[in-house]
């Protein structure tokens, strides 16, 4: 493990009690949230806080230093299913990871709010 990497687990398990919680999230709301998702080789539940900028019923998330980061590698080809929390509501969708260059972004396109959870 990188001490980027190192790093990274340290500020994200301080981060990630804020952004949860509904009074802490309302500093971070619309800027931050929790992706919940199963990692393709681990199988492993991951929670983890990120920045994102959204469209309707679009989100982007981008990715920094991702030569250094592994977790984005989850939505490569196909993608795979994700949760997030917005305005206090889990909303299952689809998310790909998509490499420009140097650059990594994670699209996520959203299940309406009243459909049920994706499935691996």
């Amino acid at each position: 493990m990188t001490l980027l990497q190192r790093v990274a687990r340290i500020v994200n398990r301080a981060v990630l009690p804020a952004v949860s919680s509904p009074r802490l999230n309302r500093l971070t709301s619309g800027r931050m949230t929790v992706v919940r998702y199963t990692g393709r080789r681990s199988g492993r539940a991951v929670s983890l806080p990120v920045a994102y900028r959204s469209e309707r019923d679009r989100l982007t998330i981008d990715v920094s230093f991702p030569d250094k980061k592994t977790w984005w590698r989850n939505f490569t080809g196909d993608g795979a299913p994700l949760t997030v929390r917005l305005d206090g509501i889990e909303r299952p969708g689809q998310a790909t990871a998509v490499r420009d260059g140097d650059r990594v972004r994670i699209e996520v396109t959203l299940n309406p709010p009243d459909s049920a959870p994706p499935t691996n």
